[in-house]
């Protein structure tokens, strides 16, 4: 079985569903062992028991990535249980929103932004020494389709979407050079739990969204978890500051 990240060490957060969780099984698939975060600790948790069930390796540590404490802990878990860092996919993320920014109030403005974004860049801050002690690395954050057009009656998220596009493209000019990629994936319309939590479990929804799509179908989260471990793999060693959309044609 060709495993192109065999024994490399990676962190994947909001692993217990969704992407996240495709993510982490692709990731362990390619040989790669598992540190699963995520605030849901019975999806996380399952997460690391179907890698652990298919002969891999995993650590669940129960992680809010808004806060800066349990970030470096997660980290410190991961690199004293598997004794190193060399991949990252910082993929926790939330979308609460049904308004205008009118609508929006200044708690959810907060919260969205929080974890969206501050989140993201505590992963950075806390994910990069460790790779640099190592010589390098390879880093997705989880931005969006709407962080490079836009959408309706979700201010907060876009906001969110497009800061991390323009974090993931500071981070990998700033380490670069010191052998660290960051990369951002964006995502188009993923029929993930989220997805079944804005717009209902509705096969008419599904089948009209579908027939609205270029490619006749929604996107599955394994379309986005291959495309992430592609990330991390020698691959794709030259990509770096990019922000890969991967949303079946419909941006075009």
């Amino acid at each position: 079985m060709n495993q192109p990240l065999a024994d490399k060490v990676v962190v994947v957060t909001g692993g217990s569903a969704g992407i996240g969780q495709a993510a982490a099984l692709a990731f362990a698939r390619a040989g790669a062992r598992l540190a699963v975060a995520d605030v849901d600790v019975g999806g996380g948790e399952e997460t690391a028991h179907l890698i652990e069930q298919a002969g891999g390796q995993a650590l669940f540590v129960r992680t809010d990535v808004s806060q800066a404490v349990q970030v470096e802990q997660l980290i410190r878990h991961t690199v004293d249980k598997f004794g190193r860092l060399d991949c990252a996919f910082n993929n926790a993320g939330i979308n609460e929103e049904r308004g205008t920014v009118v609508d929006c109030t200044e708690a959810l403005w907060d919260r969205t932004l929080e974890i969206n974004l501050k989140g993201i860049w505590l992963c950075l801050k806390y994910e990069i020494p460790p790779m640099l002690q190592n010589g390098g690395g390879a880093i997705v954050n989880t931005a969006s389709i709407v962080g490079l057009s836009s959408a309706r009656q979700v201010p907060a998220y876009v906001a969110s979407k497009y800061g991390i596009i323009g974090l993931t493209r500071a981070t990998a000019r700033d380490f670069g050079q010191q052998g660290i990629r960051v990369n951002a994936v964006c995502p188009g319309t993923i029929r993930t739990p989220m997805y079944v939590r804005r717009l209902g479990d509705d096969p008419e929804v599904d089948a009209r969204l579908a027939a609205e799509s270029v490619m006749g179908r929604l996107g599955t989260a394994e379309d986005i978890a291959d495309v992430v471990v592609w990330l991390c793999t020698d691959a794709a060693r030259f990509v770096n500051g990019h922000s890969m959309l991967v949303d079946g044609g419909d941006l075009a």
